[in-house]
């Protein structure tokens, strides 16, 4: 809703602004500045400035075009359609379709002069020039939506730590409450608003740069995959066998350490003391503690997964491969 107002305002504001300098230029036809000050104005000033490039072109390709057909056909409507044909063909296939309609009611202003001399192709180039001018330095005022970055990645490590908790829960009682997975749903959507809102940041810088914050959503997206797993194991535990207690105070350590510039380098150095502590138990007495005990090894094969995502994503932080 928020965003919905300052985009009214912001358009608002590039009409008023465009229609207003063309007046003052003395422009015939005012109003298509505003009308393509409307058209330049995107969500992002990467999309913002690489459109307005690609209408610029397509712009110039229009008065080539246009040109050829008022000279052999002269001004009228005939020439009019003779030049849309070849003009919508360029734009299709250089995927310039917002383009074909916006150029060509330019081009159509020289059906009103009745020619198609300097001074009216002077006014319809200067007409392009302000609209799109004022689009582009309306949507120079976006700015990345940082707060919003900070709050989104401090929830998603929040979310996956209260998992981690309720998993070593869990594994010490099988008879938990809500233990249903719904957690994860939460979780999903807040890593899908985290990367949207990091692909809007990124197109809101113009230089070409690597984006930190998507990589680290990345990151937690395959995080996320194997704490799926992990949890498919936890949940068809049907005993606690003395070893699963050694896990359970595993998962609590790992719940309370998690954060976004935990290195796992300890969380890993006790994995595999705890590992080896495991390797070196009796083997179980029955059938229910011995599958059990079974799917404790694949639940540590993850846990190993999941500490090594978030290890290797650090030191490619620090050697400068994430900027």
């Amino acid at each position: 809703m928020k965003n919905s107002i300052i985009n009214s305002i912001k358009i608002s504001i590039a009409v008023a602004m465009a229609i207003g300098i063309a007046n003052f230029l003395h422009l015939e036809f005012a109003i298509s500045a505003g009308i393509v000050a409307i058209l330049t104005i995107l969500p992002t000033k990467r999309e913002t400035v690489k459109t307005a490039l690609a209408r610029l072109v397509a712009f110039i390709i229009a008065l080539g075009i246009a040109y050829g057909c008022f000279q052999v056909f002269g001004v009228n409507q005939w020439a009019f359609m003779v030049y849309i044909l070849p003009y919508a063909f360029i734009c299709c296939l250089n995927k310039w379709n917002a383009a074909t309609a916006m150029n060509s009611v330019l081009i159509s202003h020289f059906l009103t002069f009745g020619r198609m001399d300097a001074q009216a192709v002077v006014n319809e180039v200067l007409i392009f020039v302000v609209g799109v001018g004022i689009g582009i330095f309306m949507n120079m005022s976006l700015r990345s939506d940082r707060d919003a970055m900070v709050v989104l990645k401090k929830r998603t490590d929040e979310q996956i730590s209260k998992i981690l908790s309720r998993m070593g829960k869990r594994i010490n009682d099988k008879d938990l409450a809500d233990y249903n997975g719904e957690c994860f749903k939460t979780l999903e959507r807040i890593i899908r608003d985290a990367k949207n809102t990091a692909e809007v940041n990124y197109k809101n810088q113009l230089k070409r740069q690597q984006d930190k914050d998507a990589e680290y959503i990345a990151m937690r997206t395959r995080q996320y995959a194997v704490l799926r797993e992990m949890y498919k194991m936890v949940s068809t535990l049907q005993t606690t066998p003395r070893t699963a207690r050694v896990i359970s105070d595993f998962f609590e350590n790992m719940a309370e350490a998690f954060h976004e510039k935990n290195d796992c380098k300890l969380l890993l150095e006790q994995f595999g003391e705890m590992k080896k502590y495991m390797e070196e138990q009796p083997m179980p007495e029955n059938r229910p503690e011995f599958e059990d005990r079974a799917r404790l090894f694949m639940l540590m094969s993850y846990i190993q997964e999941f500490l090594e995502i978030k290890e290797k994503f650090m030191e490619e932080e620090k050697g400068g491969k994430i900027c």
